[in-house]
């Protein structure tokens, strides 16, 4: 029997959100993201996993309610932004970027 590669076999890290769900990162889907998204941010798992873990600042997506921007200051006047979904209870890495302002949408942690 021929062994099929799982999500585990590629899995990058996994971090628990402060709401509660998983967000999954793939090898794959990271070099997506660092190499043709986002190049700026190859290297920085570490800052991202730390953004979705303890976040200064999760906003729920004014476009889908599933969508949440997660915030973590790297110096005065930047941010790291980290963009997951939940779905079923799983939630997925869409983006992260570097950036000096926080979108709009409604503020849903901390209270």
């Amino acid at each position: 029997m021929e062994d099929t590669p799982s999500l585990h076999d590629d899995l990058l890290f996994e971090a628990l959100t402060p709401l509660g769900f998983w967000v999954c990162v793939t090898k794959v889907y990271w070099d997506v993201i660092t190499k043709i998204k986002h190049p700026i941010m190859d290297g920085r798992e570490n800052d991202v996993k730390e953004t979705l873990e303890d976040p200064s600042e999760i906003r729920r997506s004014k476009s889908d309610q599933n969508v949440y921007l997660f915030y973590k200051p790297e110096r005065i006047g930047r941010w790291v932004c980290v963009v997951a979904k939940q779905t079923n209870g799983n939630g997925f890495l869409i983006t992260t970027y570097p950036t000096n302002a926080i979108k709009e949408g409604t503020r849903i942690w901390p209270k």
